[in-house]
């Protein structure tokens, strides 16, 4: 099946021959005495619904690689969070994690004020496009990957970053937000984990937070159920249910997001008012042609600069669909503005070497008419000059 497919269809076997999955709430279940277990017994350790999910978010992972030796496993958490701070499970103490300086600045913060106290490194690199074996040391064990990054939206060589860090026995995580499966697999391109916020683009609708992990490595699944029913930071099983039926128009939300993107983002790149536009691959043509060889389009974000004299707040209370407010991925627009919003936790320094410039705007286009929202840009913008 193709993967759009599987994202209705990867459930089939329903009670009473539901096309609807049902919704199990029940915090604890029935055991027979007579054994050690069974697949569920308490709701923080596995709940049948969460499983459903579960099971589509493997599907997506695969696609129509039905049959491999490893098929994926997904694991669904409370937030996007959740599903980093488990990724950062796997270390130990002593341990060291290079990153991309241009991150996420949830994640951001979760290293500048957890990793110290859990006796944990991280080395920060401007431009993991640059990495070399000089950047490993004896303490290195994964390196977390985000392409396209957040917010400025460069793209990183995953093949090349798996054949370092593997061959220094380093893990590789990618923050595949951005993407997601239907437009970029970094599984199939060689890494040991992909940490998703599904709050975003998988969820869609601006109300609900969720966060999923998937792997094709057994030993590292394991340790990631083990901290799902350790921490508990687990999706409960009605959000579950609603993460089910959101994933099954993500394919036609995220075609139509795309294509307006790119319309839009071709239009203020033309605009007099609009000095510069970032979007995966505009970089150079080295990230345009790894861009184009490891995904299947842009995505649906794109950041961008006003010249000067263009009033940006007088440009965003012009505005009329584009709420101004964080998180992306939704039916409807949202613009923000990362230097005081998504990437407040960054000292100024820090967003200087992440590239986050003081005049950078993020857009997350929505499925509204793309004509009225290029028609409402060129009046907010008319009306900031």
């Amino acid at each position: 099946m193709h993967i759009q497919t599987l994202a209705v269809q990867a459930l089939r076997d329903h009670e009473h021959g539901a096309v609807v999955p049902p919704v199990h709430l029940a915090s604890t279940f029935e055991l027979d005495p007579a054994t050690s277990g069974g697949d569920f017994s308490y709701q923080r350790g596995g709940n049948p619904t969460r499983a459903q999910l579960e099971t589509v978010l493997a599907a997506l992972e695969d696609g129509a690689l039905e049959g491999r030796e490893q098929p994926s496993r997904g694991f669904a958490f409370a937030t996007g969070m959740a599903a980093t701070s488990a990724a950062f499970s796997l270390l130990h103490t002593g341990d060291e994690v290079i990153l991309p300086t241009s991150v996420y600045g949830g994640t951001f913060r979760f290293v500048e004020t957890g990793f110290e106290r859990l006796g944990l490194g991280a080395r920060w690199v401007r431009d993991l496009g640059e990495l070399t074996e000089a950047d490993f040391g004896e303490s290195t064990r994964m390196v977390f990957v985000e392409t396209p990054t957040n917010p400025t939206l460069r793209v990183t060589d995953l093949r090349r970053i798996v054949e370092l860090a593997h061959a220094h026995g380093a893990l590789v995580v990618v923050d595949n937000t951005f993407l997601t499966p239907l437009l970029q697999r970094p599984l199939d391109l060689g890494a040991d984990l992909v940490v998703q916020s599904a709050t975003k683009y998988l969820a869609g609708h601006a109300d609900l937070l969720a966060g999923v992990v998937t792997t094709r490595d057994p030993e590292i699944a394991e340790k990631i159920a083990l901290s799902q029913k350790t921490y508990g930071g687990v999706l409960s099983p009605f959000d579950s249910y609603r993460l089910i039926q959101d994933i099954k128009t993500l394919p036609l939300r995220l075609a139509q997001q795309q294509a307006s993107a790119i319309t839009i983002a071709e239009h203020l790149r033309g605009h007099e008012a609009v000095s510069r536009v970032l979007t995966p691959g505009s970089h150079d043509e080295r990230e345009a042609r790894i861009q184009a060889d490891q995904a299947d389009g842009p995505g649906a974000v794109l950041s961008f600069e006003l010249v000067d004299g263009v009033d940006r707040v007088r440009f965003l209370r012009a505005l009329r669909i584009p709420a101004y407010a964080v998180s992306l991925g939704g039916v409807e627009s949202l613009i923000c503005y990362p230097a005081t919003t998504t990437h407040d936790a960054m000292t100024p320094q820090a967003r200087v070497d992440a590239d986050i410039t003081e005049g950078m705007l993020r857009l997350s286009v929505g499925i509204e008419e793309v004509q009225d929202l290029v028609a409402d840009l060129d009046q907010a913008l008319d009306a900031a000059r």
